[in-house]
C-alpha cells in the first residue's frame, strides 16, 4: 500500500507539556482511516500540524513528498472541530467563500447536499443548531474534489440521527481515490467506515493497524478494544 502521509519522530508540546511524544506514522491512500482517542489526547494537534496551521514541533511530516505547503494544503479538504464562520454568515455567502477560495469545490454538489437536508441559502449560522451547522460545514468540506479529508471530531456535540446521516454524507460523497482521515471518540457510532484505525494515548500510538485485524487480535469491536484500554 503506498502511503500518502508520513510522519517520523514528531513532537510537540505546549508550554513545556508534551502532547505529541516522538509520532511516527503513516497513512495509505484510497483508506477511510479513524484517529481513535479521548479529548485531549493529542488528536486536533495533529491534525493541525498535517494541515500546516502549527508549525513549531520536532521531526519530519510529508504529504505526497512535500513538508506542510501551499502545495499540500491545496490538495486537503479540512474540517475543524469548531467552527470558522461568524454567526451572522448566511449559507449563501459560506459558498461562494469556498467557490472563490478553492479551485476543487463543486458548488452544484453543494447546491444537491442542501436541499436533501432540507437547508436554504438564506440561513443564518446564529439560527440554526449544533446539528444543522455540523452539516453545513461537512457539506462544504465534501464538496471540494480533494485528495485528502481530515475530519476533526465530525459527530461531536449532535444526535444519533444526525451522526447516521453526517457518516452516510461522508460515505457518498468523497472522491473514493482519496484518503478520509476522521478522528473521534464516539467509536460505537463510526466503526463500521473504517479501513485502518490508530488509537492514540495521550502524545503516543497505542495501536495502528486495519480495523479488522485490531478486532481479530483483541476478539473485540474497535468501541469494546477503546473501553477497556482507557477505562478508569
Amino acid at each position: 500500500m503506498e502511503n500518502l502521509i508520513c510522519l517520523e519522530h514528531v513532537s510537540k508540546s505546549y508550554s513545556q507539556y508534551p502532547v505529541l511524544n516522538d509520532l511516527s506514522l503513516t497513512f495509505g491512500k484510497g483508506r477511510i482511516i479513524g484517529v481513535l482517542g479521548p479529548n485531549g489526547c493529542g488528536k486536533t494537534t495533529l491534525f493541525k500540524i498535517l494541515t500546516g496551521l502549527i508549525h513549531d514541533y520536532s521531526g519530519t511530516v510529508t504529504i505526497e513528498g512535500h513538508h506542510p505547503d501551499v502545495f499540500t494544503k491545496s490538495i486537503i479538504s479540512y474540517l475543524p472541530e469548531k467552527t470558522y464562520f461568524s454567526k451572522e454568515t448566511n449559507i449563501q455567502t459560506a459558498i461562494s467563500l469556498f467557490s472563490d477560495f478553492y479551485s476543487d469545490f463543486q458548488k452544484e454538489k453543494a447546491l444537491n447536499m442542501l436541499s436533501r437536508f432540507n437547508l436554504t441559502l438564506d440561513m443564518k449560522l446564529k439560527s440554526m443548531s449544533k446539528g444543522m451547522q455540523e452539516k453545513l460545514q461537512l457539506i462544504l468540506v465534501m464538496s471540494r474534489q480533494a485528495k485528502i479529508y481530515l475530519l476533526d471530531e465530525p459527530l461531536s456535540g449532535v444526535d444519533p440521527a444526525t451522526r447516521d446521516t453526517i457518516l452516510d454524507t461522508i460515505l457518498t460523497n468523497y472522491n473514493e481515490d482519496a484518503t478520509v482521515i476522521l478522528s473521534t471518540h464516539l467509536i460505537y457510532d463510526v466503526e463500521r467506515i473504517f479501513d485502518d484505525v490508530i488509537l492514540m494515548g495521550y502524545g503516543h500510538i497505542i495501536a495502528a493497524d486495519s480495523a479488522d485485524n485490531i478486532r481479530a487480535q483483541s476478539g473485540k469491536s474497535l468501541d469494546e478494544y477503546f473501553r477497556e484500554v482507557f477505562k478508569c
